[in-house]
């Protein structure tokens, strides 16, 4: 008997072998994901190149504002802002810190990259409530007791701090019992909450002791303010007061729910 023919063998052959695979959805989804991989790899590497390597975002200016006292040109160069580094690598926590430090006057800075080129410095400036004298200049203290500037003229409207008092008889205890830096602290107190109408004819704050401050005003008049506490209070009251007997030279509002007026 004859064996089978060579397309016989070649259909056996055929079906044991099966149909060829397809080709599943796993490989085009490979494919897929090897595609955005490679696409996020060149975009990331575009997008460094623009924010580092390139020279369209680096810093080619720097502004100022909220100055009063300082000039821009300080306040650029206190901040060292390194000009024509990219902006993204301008680290502005570490150029607010640096003005702050070498210009005490700063109260706040904001820091503000203002793209493409710009660098922005935002400057509040402390301001001055009481003027503290060293020598034949004066020291400037803000109403949070810092003192930030020593300058050689006192500025208009800015009364000064009298301890002479606090020195000799019941002062002296209360110097020694609360020390220098508390009854200063007492004052700046006081100076902070005066009315803004009085607090620009204050000329002198004189501390006696620590609930004994007094208030010498433009054209001799005075304030007996009492301790720093209640300042608004006694800021109302004084107020109203001043309001109320125009032509008064001394004022009482150490208590502030029975202040008292005399003189004319």
């Amino acid at each position: 008997m004859a064996g089978p023919s060579t397309a016989e063998r070649g259909e056996r052959q055929q079906e044991s072998s099966g149909p060829p695979p397809a080709r599943g959805p796993g490989r085009r989804r490979l494919r897929l994901i090897v595609a955005l991989a490679a696409l996020l790899v060149l975009l990331g590497g575009g997008c460094t190149w623009v924010l580092y390597g390139s020279s369209w975002l680096r810093v080619e200016h720097v502004s100022v504002s909220g100055t009063r006292v300082l000039t821009p040109a300080e306040v650029r160069e206190a901040a060292a802002v390194p000009v024509g580094k990219p902006m993204i690598s301008a680290d502005v926590d570490a150029i607010g810190a640096r003005l702050r430090r070498k210009l005490p006057r700063i109260d706040t800075v904001a820091v503000v990259r203002s793209w493409p080129h710009g660098i922005d410095l935002k400057v509040t400036e402390r301001t001055a409530v009481l003027l503290v004298r060293k020598g034949g200049d004066f020291v400037e203290v803000d109403d949070d007791g810092v003192r930030f500037a020593t300058v050689g003229h006192a500025p208009d409207g800015v009364p000064l701090l009298d301890l002479s008092a606090s020195r000799t008889g019941p002062g002296a205890a209360s110097l020694r019992r609360f020390g220098t830096d508390r009854l200063v602290r007492e004052a700046v107190r006081v100076a902070g909450d005066l009315p803004a109408a009085v607090a620009k004819t204050a000329r002198t704050v004189h501390v006696r002791t620590y609930d004994d401050i007094t208030l010498e005003l433009a054209g001799g008049r005075t304030v007996a303010w009492g301790s720093g506490e209640q300042g608004r209070a006694k800021a109302r009251s004084l107020t109203a007061l001043m309001k109320a007997s125009p032509g008064a030279r001394h004022f009482d509002v150490s208590v502030p729910t029975a202040p008292a007026s005399s003189g004319s």
